[in-house]
């Protein structure tokens, strides 16, 4: 299992514990040996690692610091494209050429927070029904808000696969374009759901989950990991639906609003672990799950706090995670990219990422390879022993010159 804290770099860590003085509780993460990949001022304010884990820093080789880039790095996909932001939105005749083939006019086309670009928009788009377009302040992509009760979620993703297809076509680097739904709740307040789309680069190369997928290892995407690496999976897990939580594993909504997505993506994995226990799967369940919360609910609108504990909230839940994993099971932990918190907003960084693991019922690695590319895709080398291509995955393009030997 594969679980990725989004956003959660090791310099990004730092700096939330620099801005926070109150007393942050990772006991399960500092018993992985987080703490041991800090620099010593951090590193103090955590617990000692339990010496069960395996620890270490990894950094990123693929040029561009994004959700879709980073996971691409961990299933085995370097990418030394970079990509670009669109300070003054996106070009006209790409607008009018989207407009007509959606069917429908869209409006603003400036670069924004998604939040304050849905608040100065979403009374005209009410009114209207026109998309709002927007260009994101840290990631190359095309983001179009809309409200669920304004035009239908299928529809929405419609219109998301419409911009990015015609991105393409006229050669706008993007890596996605997204379709990013919302509704207005009783009290009048604006909020995201997780009805959201992406539409995503197609994947360039052969990925660790097509090398599995085709092993007959079952795969397994929870929240938005089957987006961001578009490849072949056996199941998607993606709920949205609070009465799809279990009661009884007492997950817990921390945001003030309940905007939390991660409760979801932890029940998923939960289903998921359950699953490959209960169900005939001869050659093993592989789980690639993402817990976004850390990255857009936090990370860029720069809520340190909310950060810090939603990463707490995810602590304590570990330990039920490994509860449902059998001995023999391999657990990871890493990020796909930081969070660079500035005076205006939050932006994708390329730092150091940590890489937790450990074997449940053994020491370490359980006699696992530890990896030696000290890259995203170390992760995926891992996930590769379990089922025996370890020499396939690392041969992949050009992954070669950093496992050698």
């Amino acid at each position: 299992m594969l679980v990725v804290l989004d956003a959660v770099g090791i310099s990004t860590l730092e700096y939330l514990l620099s801005k926070y003085d109150g007393k942050v509780k990772l006991p399960n993460l500092s018993k992985m040996g987080l703490g041991g990949l800090l620099a010593p001022a951090y590193a103090k304010r955590l617990g000692k690692a339990d010496g069960k884990s395996y620890a270490l820093r990894l950094e990123q080789a693929s040029a561009s610091a994004d959700s879709v880039i980073g996971h691409r790095e961990m299933a085995g996909i370097v990418d030394h494209r970079t990509y670009n932001l669109f300070p003054e939105g996106f070009r006209a005749d790409y607008i009018a050429e989207l407009e007509r083939r959606i069917g429908r006019k869209t409006m603003f086309n400036k670069m924004a927070g998604g939040m304050e670009a849905i608040e100065l928009n979403a009374a005209e788009h009410a009114r209207t029904g026109r998309p709002i377009v927007y260009a994101s302040k840290c990631d190359p992509l095309i983001q179009l808000a809309m409200d669920e009760s304004v035009i239908p979620v299928r529809e929405q993703h419609k219109i998301a696969d419409t911009a990015f297809a015609l991105a393409m076509e006229m050669k706008i680097p993007v890596t996605r374009a997204i379709a990013r739904a919302y509704v207005r709740t009783p009290q009048g307040e604006i909020a995201r759901t997780p009805n959201r789309h992406d539409a995503v680069l197609p994947m360039e190369g052969r990925t660790l989950l097509d090398m599995l997928y085709e092993k007959g290892v079952w795969t397994v995407a929870v929240g938005k990991t089957s987006e961001l690496v578009n490849t072949v999976y056996n199941e998607k897990i993606k709920l949205t639906k609070p009465e799809f939580i279990d009661p009884a594993l007492k997950l817990r909504f921390v945001h003030p609003k309940g905007k939390d997505t991660n409760p979801f993506s932890v029940q998923g994995i939960i289903n998921a672990l359950n699953a490959a226990r209960a169900v005939y799967r001869p050659h093993g369940t592989f789980i690639f799950a993402n817990l976004v919360d850390t990255d857009s609910l936090y990370g860029h609108t720069r809520d340190v706090a909310g950060a810090l504990k939603s990463l707490e909230e995810f602590d304590r839940e570990l330990p039920l995670l490994e509860k449902h994993m059998a001995d023999g099971d391999l657990l990871m932990l890493t990020a796909d990219h930081g969070m660079a918190h500035r005076s205006d907003y939050g932006y994708h960084n390329r730092e150091p990422l940590a890489l937790l693991a450990r074997v449940k019922g053994k020491k370490g690695l359980g006699g696992l390879k530890p990896p030696s590319g000290k890259t995203l895709a170390d992760t995926g080398y891992l996930a590769a022993q379990m089922f025996g291509c370890e020499k396939e995955f690392a041969s992949a393009g050009e992954l070669g010159r950093f496992f050698r030997g």
